[in-house]
């Protein structure tokens, strides 16, 4: 038998902790009584914890009645991940989680552990809309942009939300083997492994700041113009400096070098003409800048694992 417990705290997201909680529950109809999960929920105390949806879930035990030696213990996000500090839960997973063979998070459950000091040093990820946020915080932490989870020693996390499936479909593959795993995916409607990363979801260039500056300007000019031809050379020239010094000076405050922005950008707008018109791939290219469905193609296929038309028949 193979204890699984979910730790639960105000404001938590329920998909995040019923999505998991599911498949290593359907898992339990494939195995022997020997090999099932033992599914157990903790919270702060006695009480009644209520989701981000209002729904509210009574805890089986409580953090003072839990001793941590899981073979699996899971901190599903939500809006009470990184709006507040939850200080008995984190001074209960710094002294406990350790002693759980394994233990992780569901999309921003990682601020959590990222709290109680469990990120450091460790391969991790989150929902891609809080990735940069949770490199803020936990600098000592290797955030991934794009993966569906991450398992780095004992410690497992996974992007946002639906990620959570993902990320239980192989840790009951790892358990039981693929069989299993793919017969719960079956169960569920979902596929064993999905395509790309979470990059298909997420824009690849963030909120240019409204704040005027040589390189806010810049990246205005980019957003306004790209199906234009843009070169550090006329880029650096509406910055009104040289290009070695706009390049450096971009890369500084953007987080990217000025045509990685371009690249970025092109993608996004092509993304979204894909999800919301059904103008020709030729016109989309254009109007995105690529010069060639071709030239397209293969930036889509690099950053996001797949085609155009890939990408547009998941929005159709």
């Amino acid at each position: 038998m193979k204890t699984v417990a979910m730790l639960l705290y105000p404001d938590f997201l329920l998909l995040d902790m019923a999505g998991p909680l599911e498949v290593f529950s359907i898992a339990n109809r494939y195995l022997d009584p020997g090999q099932r999960y033992e599914i157990t929920t903790v919270g702060p105390d006695e009480d009644l914890t209520r989701a981000s949806n209002g729904i509210k879930v009574q805890p089986d035990l409580t953090l003072a009645q839990a001793d941590g030696a899981y073979d699996l213990l899971l901190v599903p996000g939500g809006p009470g991940a990184y709006t507040t500090q939850h200080e008995g839960i984190t001074a209960w997973l710094r002294g406990t989680a350790h002693k759980a063979r394994r233990y992780g998070s569901i999309c921003t459950g990682a601020f959590i552990l990222g709290h109680a000091g469990l990120l450091d040093g460790h391969r991790v990820t989150t929902h891609w809309h809080y990735t940069e946020r949770l490199l803020k915080a936990f600098p000592k932490a290797q955030v991934g942009t794009d993966q569906i989870y991450i398992h780095d020693r004992q410690l497992i996390t996974s992007g946002g939300v639906t990620a959570g499936i993902d990320m239980a479909l192989s840790i009951v593959a790892e358990d039981h083997g693929r069989k299993v795993a793919l017969d719960v995916a079956k169960v569920l409607l979902v596929i064993m492994r999905r395509q790309g990363g979470q990059a298909q979801f997420s824009p690849l260039v963030a909120a240019v700041a409204t704040q005027a500056s040589p390189i806010t300007r810049v990246q205005h000019f980019i957003l306004e113009n790209l199906e234009q031809e843009l070169t550090i050379e006329r880029l650096s020239g509406l910055a009104a400096m040289s290009g070695r010094h706009f390049a450096r000076v971009f890369t500084r405050e953007v987080g990217m070098t000025p045509m990685e922005f371009v690249q970025s950008a092109r993608i996004d707008r092509a993304r979204s003409l894909l999800e919301s018109t059904e103008l020709p791939l030729k016109t989309v290219a254009y109007k995105s800048g690529f010069g060639s469905v071709r030239h397209m193609r293969v930036l889509f296929s690099e950053r996001l694992g797949r085609t155009p038309t890939q990408y547009r028949q998941q929005f159709t």
